[in-house]
């Protein structure tokens, strides 16, 4: 069941980009680890911010040359 104080927060770190959920998301564990329960919820939002951080992490794939299909095991980095 969805969290109704919740979704909005995690809908708005969802929109952040990988460095910086990443970034908040060591922040807040670090400091629920130092200061336990500074923050109501915190444990709840750092589930969520984990979620989205495994959801965000993807492989980047390299630009292929225009015109050329790639090789299996050609490396495009010159």
């Amino acid at each position: 069941m969805v969290n109704p104080l919740l979704s909005p927060l995690l809908r708005f770190f969802g929109r952040l980009s990988y460095p910086r959920l990443f970034l908040l998301t060591a922040v807040l564990f670090v400091l629920d680890v130092l200061i336990p329960d500074f923050i109501p919820f915190v444990d709840e939002i750092l589930l969520g911010l984990g979620t989205l951080l495994l959801a965000n992490w993807k492989k980047r794939k390299e630009p292929v040359a225009p015109g050329k299909p790639p090789i299996d095991g050609e490396s495009h980095r010159h």
